[in-house]
């Protein structure tokens, strides 16, 4: 049987070793983050998440949803947990106090998340949707809109989705035929059928607030004639109350490979009251404001298989006696050795462990500065960070996802055929991960994103945002001996990457498929040498605090932090020469050939 417990040391290293915490203090409403209040906050979190939502995690995924007549049920035993989740505030955790959040930073509220995905993915997609639905109303919202639904979806009495993608139509979004008709009372009756919406009927919350793509009557074609509308699943009154039906129903759920105790649903609008939410043909703009919340959420999805994985991979290699080290026996009074003792099994074993903790520092490290681009009273400051998270975000999307799919594979293989095996709980991981790659804009819309758009945005000054500190971190440490063995490895990658930009940029002037073509292995490089600068900043603080009160955390910190450098980083050189090969192999191949 799997277990779970919550990383607590590694997150309390990150937070107060490799956070600027005097930064995030220094914004306002994060006066008081503390230790003593952080610490027991994230304490109680990680009960939450062994204790209630890991244990109905397996049954969940065996369970599944049931869908009877356009009623959604969810396993058993998820309506108690989620009500466990909103009693407890947890929904409130990071939404604005005004309407009745705690007002946490992201930074904080991201390691929770990742416990959520750890402990039950499944389940996290639940309040994660809501949250999305929740930041796009916050921020596009009218006074009475946000008045009337914000303190429900923050409460958790009601949960929200993102109804974009139709059968016929997904990325290419300019596409869709679902309609908005004004109606006299200033609302619009919209009209359509969305297919994968996640969370978009079940029986947790006492109402659904869908945030839906549509077009208006007088709409220009493609995505400059979208726009976004809230329509609720039943219409509330004046006073929060629910009232009647609105015309919206679950029209089937889907059978998938993973995700299972999650809803995925087909959703029907038959003249819905709907209200207009932001301007009208410009809901691709609010579109992304949740999207954009989303991505960054599901690359922590990623992280959170990643390290339940790794877990149970090594207390799998702990336990499992077989063969002997190639050395000799390294406990010859035992039958066999652990297979923890055999290189091929620590290769996989490490490599999961440097990935979650590179991950989840990265990811740290973005929240903190999404934390100051929506909190700092200076525009200059809060516009180099919406830059930094503009440019992260599909970096963490998108590689966060790639490694989790790999780090449960790796925790599967390393468990052998128990790994495929249902009641090990590896083969549920490997299943769950798959998805994150897929949805939120694939993985190569992530990488086409980063290479098309935000590699040349604004001169490159999205780029400047993340080139000019590693640079500065690499010159301020190029003659300390210590950590030459890490900084050496980082400026050969961040070398790599300068000049595939630059090639990148020049080569897409002429020919745009040439950005296409390297998009992929772009954002693997740009992603691994994230990692890289991430973990040469844990290896300083870990060499600062070798002689701390745990020597045996710094210890293993700087030895994975060796193993990435010298084990995983090495990919950087190959994907440089992938990327300056250009296209020219795949782009000249005969599509009558495939």
């Amino acid at each position: 049987m799997p277990s779970y417990k919550a990383p607590l040391r590694d997150m309390r290293f990150l937070l107060s070793e490799i956070v600027a915490m005097e930064r995030l203090r220094a914004l306002p409403g994060c006066e008081e983050m503390q230790p003593d209040l952080i610490d027991p906050v994230m304490e109680e979190a990680a009960k939450l998440c062994e204790e209630v939502l890991f244990p109905i995690n397996r049954p969940g995924d065996e369970e599944g949803c049931h869908y009877e007549n356009g009623v959604v049920r969810t396993p058993k035993g998820f309506r108690e947990a989620y009500d466990a989740f909103r009693q407890g505030g947890w929904t409130a955790m990071a939404c604005d106090p005004d309407y009745g959040g705690q007002g946490l930073p992201r930074t904080v509220s991201l390691l929770f998340e990742e416990m959520i995905c750890s402990a039950n993915l499944a389940f996290s997609l639940y309040p994660g949707l809501s949250h999305g639905a929740y930041t796009a109303l916050h921020t596009h919202g009218t006074a009475a809109m946000k008045d009337l639904y914000l303190p429900k979806l923050v409460s958790g009495e009601w949960s929200g989705t993102m109804c974009l993608t139709e059968p016929h139509c997904g990325t290419d979004l300019g596409l869709i035929r679902t309609r908005a008709v004004p109606a006299e009372d200033g609302s619009y009756r919209l009209s359509g059928t969305k297919i994968f919406i996640s969370a978009g009927e079940h029986d947790l919350t006492e109402n659904i607030v869908h945030f839906v793509l549509a077009k208006l009557p007088d709409a220009p074609p493609g995505v400059k004639g979208i726009s976004m509308f809230l329509v609720p699943k039943f219409l509330p009154d004046e006073n929060g109350k629910v009232g009647p039906r609105n015309g919206v129903s679950c029209a089937s759920i889907e059978h998938k490979m993973g995700i299972k105790a999650s809803a995925t649903c087909v959703m029907n609008f038959d003249g819905a009251k709907a209200w207009l939410l932001g301007t009208p043909h410009k809901g691709l703009r609010t579109m992304f404001t949740m999207m954009n919340e989303e991505r960054l959420s599901v690359g922590i999805q990623g992280l959170g298989i990643a390290e339940v994985s790794y877990q149970n991979a090594v207390a799998y290699a702990r336990d499992r006696l077989q063969g002997r080290a190639l050395g000799g026996a390294k406990y010859p009074d035992r039958p066999a050795d652990p297979i923890l003792v055999h290189p091929d099994v620590r290769r996989m074993l490490l490599t999961m462990r440097a990935y979650t903790e590179g991950c989840r520092a990265l990811g740290v490290a973005v929240a903190l500065q999404h934390d100051i681009a929506t909190r700092h009273p200076e525009p200059e400051e809060r516009l180099a960070a919406e830059d930094h998270v503009a440019l992260m975000t599909p970096i963490v999307k998108a590689l966060f996802t790639d490694l989790g799919t790999l780090c449960a594979n790796h925790g599967m293989q390393v468990l052998g055929g128990h790994g495929y095996i249902r009641e090990w709980g590896m083969e549920q991981y490997a299943r769950d991960a798959r998805i994150a790659q897929i949805y939120e804009g694939t993985n190569g819309i992530q990488a086409l994103d980063l290479a098309g758009r935000k590699m040349p945005a604004h001169a490159g000054r999205y780029l400047r945002r993340f080139f000019h500190p590693v640079l500065s971190f690499i010159e301020a440490h190029e003659e300390d001996e210590r950590m030459g063995e890490f900084i050496l490895p980082l400026s050969k990658a961040f070398g790599r990457l300068q000049q595939c930009t630059a090639e990148l940029a020049r080569r897409g002037l002429s020919d745009p498929t040439e950005i296409g073509a390297g998009a992929t292995d772009y954002l693997r490089l740009f992603g691994l040498t994230a990692l890289a600068h991430q973990w040469a900043l844990m290896a300083g603080a870990a060499l600062r605090g070798d002689g701390g009160e745990t020597p045996e955390f710094y210890a293993a910190k700087l030895a994975t932090a060796r193993f990435f450098m010298q084990r995983l980083l090495p990919e950087t050189g190959a994907l440089a020469s992938a990327i300056l090969a250009g296209g020219a192999s795949m782009m000249a191949f005969d599509d009558a050939a495939f």
